[in-house]
């Protein structure tokens, strides 16, 4: 099922998220309407938060920039068979140079900004079934799950960005936030229910 987005300026998308439980209500399911979500958006991460759900739960599929020819061969490959679910991720180290790369945010629709992050992470997750990994990512995979990660802990991209770049979206943001803006997915915004 398809959920709407939660737009920015939604305190959800400033919390915490909880712990998931091994036996959560209906957490297949809500793993799986992430997945219609973020798709039928054209997405390539999505937190719960954004979909109005404070927990530890992201779901990513970067094959979308798997096109990108300006990649190697073999980067283009990871990118086209990465798809996987988050539950309860622990960020264990983010390490290596920075490096920017102009990011977007289903939540924050119309708005794009170079956003500065590690090269390279080693988080801890739990799959769908409740299996525990640790693993290694490094250049646009870690950057997509950095970005999720943020989300889940309260942080958005526009919160990375310099306080000039902040002015000058700041009507954009504004905008977003009173529903004035018609992006091709369903939305929720704080000053208008539904869309």
């Amino acid at each position: 099922m398809i959920l709407p987005i939660i737009g920015y300026g939604d305190p959800v998308l400033r919390k915490k998220g909880e712990v998931i439980a091994k036996d959560h209500p209906n957490l297949k399911e809500i793993v799986a309407n992430m997945y219609d979500t973020m798709y039928n958006a054209y997405g390539v991460g999505l937190a719960a938060p954004q979909v109005g759900l404070s927990l530890r739960l992201f779901t990513i599929d970067t094959s979308p920039f798997s096109d990108d020819e300006d990649l190697s061969k073999e980067e283009q490959e990871l990118l086209a068979n990465f798809k996987k679910t988050f539950i309860n991720p622990v960020m264990l180290k983010e390490e290596g140079e920075e490096w920017g790369f102009n990011e977007g945010c289903l939540s924050i629709p119309e708005v794009r900004e170079d956003v500065y992050r590690h090269e390279k992470i080693t988080i801890e997750y739990y799959d769908e079934d409740f299996n525990k990994h640790t693993d290694v990512y490094d250049g646009l995979i870690a950057r997509v799950i950095q970005h999720e990660y943020d989300h889940i802990e309260g942080v958005l991209f526009t919160d990375k960005i310099s306080s000039l770049k902040k002015r000058l979206i700041q009507k954009k943001l504004q905008n977003i936030m009173e529903g004035k803006t018609r992006p091709d997915y369903k939305m929720k915004f704080i000053a208008k229910k539904g869309r």
